[in-house]
């Protein structure tokens, strides 16, 4: 008999789709019902894993779950996203992911990540947060400034920069600055934030386009020389580091944002709860504090602000390719 109106209990839900809002409403209310799982498409280190790992204990106090952090690195952050979109869409299992996701698909191969298709396969949640991007240099490129970066750049054609990864924002940044500068700079791409940090305090390379949330202990520590931050204003973080407008380079304004999804199919509801927990954890004081300290600027909001997000650089970053040349190394 239980069996019977279980499925009677589906078919009209089926052929009837507004009766499967009470479902829904009620799946919200029931959620979670085990650990979340976060996973980040990238090495443990960089300023993606940071917020994952400090959101990731809150949420977990506030849900009563725990809530683990996986890295899942490869193929510009799509190996995670394909991960995350085949989990079951019962928002347990999220993707914490900058914004190399929706860049990367214009410069890898058809099929990267097994394919995933980012904006039909996942479903936003919220963007957390953004981050400044900067030029930093190890300290035996001998240059305390951008002008004498690029006066020894000159001097030495082909000298490698690194970045994060094919198809990232930093990878952008690389080549947008080239184009700006005049200079002819190498290409080096990393497996995430940590590896091109690593490689750049150990002189792999001595310039290095990276998020300043991962840069930025470095760069107090002396390991690492920042040179210029490729936005339209200097970060309130390294008030004293010059954009690289203001030192003429002009047209390299570029930034990370970090975005929160779902597989494609999680409910509407357990979407919406999932989005008002991430904004209660980010307006406590102490995750404000920790990842201000990391170099991200907080944002929080709607889903629908990172599928604006989303969509706007696709646009962008696919014409930027185009115009560029800018395809895997």
């Amino acid at each position: 008999m239980n069996r019977l109106l279980r499925s009677r209990t589906l078919l009209v839900a089926l052929c009837c789709p507004a009766a499967a809002l009470p479902l829904a409403a009620a799946h919200a209310q029931t959620f979670p019902t085990k650990g979340l799982t976060i996973v980040v498409p990238f090495p443990p280190g960089g300023g993606p894993d940071i917020a994952a790992r400090v959101i990731a204990e809150k949420l977990a106090a506030r849900l009563g779950q725990g809530a683990v952090v996986e890295n899942r690195p490869g193929a510009g952050a799509l190996i995670g996203a394909g991960a995350v979109a085949k989990a079951a869409p019962d928002g347990h299992t999220l993707l914490l992911t900058p914004n190399t996701m929706v860049i990367s698909p214009h410069v890898l191969a058809p099929g990267a990540g097994g394919g995933v298709d980012v904006h039909k396969d996942l479903a936003p949640v919220i963007a957390p947060a953004t981050t400044p991007l900067v030029l930093v240099a190890n300290p035996q490129l001998g240059a305390a400034n951008l002008k004498a970066a690029l006066d020894i750049a000159r001097a030495q054609p082909g000298l490698p920069y690194g970045s994060p990864g094919n198809g990232s924002p930093m990878h952008f940044a690389g080549e947008m600055f080239k184009r700006s500068s005049g200079i002819n700079l190498l290409h080096v791409p990393y497996k995430g934030v940590g590896p091109s940090i690593t490689a750049a305090i150990g002189g792999e390379v001595r310039l290095l386009f990276t998020g300043l949330g991962g840069a930025v202990p470095h760069i107090r520590s002396g390991k690492l020389v920042a040179l210029a931050v490729t936005e339209k204003a200097r970060s309130a973080l390294l008030p004293e580091v010059p954009t690289a407008t203001e030192q003429g380079v002009a047209n390299v304004e570029v930034n990370a944002w970090y975005g929160v999804l779902a597989p494609a199919g999680t409910p509407a509801p357990v979407v919406a709860r999932l989005n008002q927990e991430f904004n209660a954890v980010l307006q406590m004081p102490d995750v404000r504090a920790r990842l201000a300290g990391a170099g991200l600027d907080l944002l929080g909001g709607a889903p629908q602000v990172l599928a604006d997000f989303m969509k706007a650089d696709h646009q962008r970053y696919g014409q930027l390719a185009r115009e560029l040349g800018i395809k895997a190394d």
